[in-house]
């Protein structure tokens, strides 16, 4: 029987209060990183209507830079609140009249002592753990839940900002509810998309213009069930939104930031973090090793969970789970993963950093719709491929045999365990007979020979694709079931 479910997951535009916030906080991080390469900082932002706070802790190597931003703060959330599309107290809040304090503090000496280290190494800027995610969804190796949510609320802002539905306010939300059968998705069911407009248009004009503009050009025929419907401002007026509407704050978006509520989350946010904060660099490299092993034959989906202690470079434990969808199903695959990761991949801060290159002015651009599955993102890029699937293919040979020794050496006391084994040194299983036959040996041999010959050759075939640059899904057929089959 096919197991069949809905799966839901939301977005937000860059207009949505919490993500004015998340923007504001990134724009300062960025603003130090540009001054300071090596600055430590944490910033948080809280706007309400007509008011913003700007808080946060900061370390810089010289006193002048955090000076300088701190006076900057005000007009950089200002100039933020201009790109995004606010003007006045009538679309959500006025850039040029909101009240805006700013309580920037001195970062903690005791949480400086634990990250720049006497020996050197950097720690961990504080304990927690990070998940990754990757599937074959789509293209980008994510969830097509919140995927086809970021497109919907990004074509609400394209719009907007062409003038092509001039009454479109910068404030909007999307849901997406997907049908799954076997894992797999198959349809969509439902989609919300809640918008902001203008006073003087009607709830007939703005329901058919989303649904003619936004929706169909994203939502392709043939991934619409019978049971398809779009749900366009279901509450109704959507005429006061952004800050005047709502409270928004720094990390109140962790889900719409991540994969959707497809995997589990840390519960660290991101804005406002430089990258010796692990719960977003350790999130950043957790989807690089998810979506590296993806990448490979190796499985259709995997999650990357990482944990770190405060002031400790080296995580504290990694698990790896591919969901079942791994080479024959075997859970010790996973194990074997672990140890490859472990051994190709700098887990450390500073690893992290210097792989992704994170001591820039960067961040920003991922404070709105999501930090994953956006091209322009290091992350996004994997790079070692190659290294990993050379290196689990060299382990698996083992991890077979012993995962194969572990299913038929049973206990002592069974039929065909341990005890038998030892009794009966040439590895006759009790209660079967040796085949002893000149005639049955030789046939065995000939067998032998010829699978081993064949598997040379698909061997071969496979390191030169490999070493021709092909990826997984790129391959011959042949060779890619060869693969699947033998290992």
């Amino acid at each position: 029987m096919s197991h069949q479910y809905l799966f839901s997951s939301e977005s937000v535009s860059a207009g949505h209060p919490d993500k004015i916030a998340d923007q504001i906080s990134d724009t300062i991080l960025d603003a130090f990183l540009a001054r300071d390469p090596n600055a430590r900082v944490a910033c948080e932002t809280l706007v309400a209507d007509g008011h913003i706070t700007l808080a946060g802790e900061f370390k810089t190597n010289e006193p002048g830079v955090f000076a300088e931003v701190r006076d900057r703060a005000a007009d950089i959330a200002r100039q933020v609140l201009r790109d995004i599309g606010y003007r006045d107290a009538e679309s959500g809040i006025d850039p040029e009249r909101c009240d805006i304090r700013v309580r920037f503090n001195r970062q903690s000496p005791d949480i400086s002592r634990g990250v720049d280290r006497a020996d050197g190494v950097i720690g961990a800027g504080d304990q927690g753990l990070v998940f990754g995610y990757a599937a074959e969804e789509s293209p980008e190796r994510m969830p097509y839940p919140i995927t086809l949510a970021h497109q919907l609320v990004h074509r609400q802002a394209a719009l907007r900002r062409s003038g092509a539905l001039p009454w479109l306010m910068p404030d909007a939300k999307s849901q997406v509810s997907v049908a799954y059968r076997d894992g797999k998705h198959v349809g969509v069911d439902t989609v919300v998309l809640s918008t902001q407009h203008a006073r003087d248009v009607s709830n007939e004009l703005i329901r058919d213009a989303v649904i003619a503009e936004i929706v169909e050009p994203l939502v392709p025929p043939g991934m619409r069930l019978p049971s398809f419907r779009v749900l366009v401002n279901p509450a109704g007026r959507f005429e006061i939104g952004g800050p005047k509407g709502d409270t928004g704050l720094t990390g109140r978006k962790i889900i719409v930031d991540t994969y959707g509520g497809a995997c589990p989350h840390g519960g660290g946010a991101f804005s406002g973090k430089d990258p010796t904060k692990i719960d977003r660099s350790g999130a950043y490299m957790a989807r690089n090793i998810a979506k590296t092993i993806v990448h490979t034959p190796f499985a259709r989906r995997c999650t990357v969970q990482i944990a770190y202690a405060i002031g400790v470079a080296e995580p504290v434990s990694l698990m790896i789970d591919t969901h079942g969808t791994s080479i024959h199903r075997d859970p010790m695959n996973d194990r074997i993963l672990e140890s490859v990761i472990r051994s190709h991949f700098d887990l450390t801060p500073a690893g992290i950093t210097s792989a992704f290159d994170l001591c820039r002015p960067i961040y920003r651009q991922t404070a709105a719709y999501g930090h994953f599955g956006r091209k322009q993102f290091p992350w996004e890029e994997v790079t070692k491929e190659k290294e990993v699937l050379h290196a689990f293919t060299d382990r698996l040979p083992f991890a077979t045999q012993k995962a194969t020794f572990e299913t038929e050496a049973t206990s002592e006391h069974e039929p065909g365990g341990r005890a038998a084994c030892a009794a009966n040194p040439v590895g006759d299983a009790p209660g079967r007979s040796r085949v002893t036959s000149d005639d049955g040996d030789m046939l065995g041999d000939e067998r032998q020979r010829a699978s081993a010959a064949a598997d040379r050759q698909m061997l071969q075939r496979f390191t030169g694709a490999l070493a021709n640059g092909k990826q997984w899904a790129d391959m011959d057929p042949d060779v890619r079931r060869w693969w699947w089959n033998r290992y």
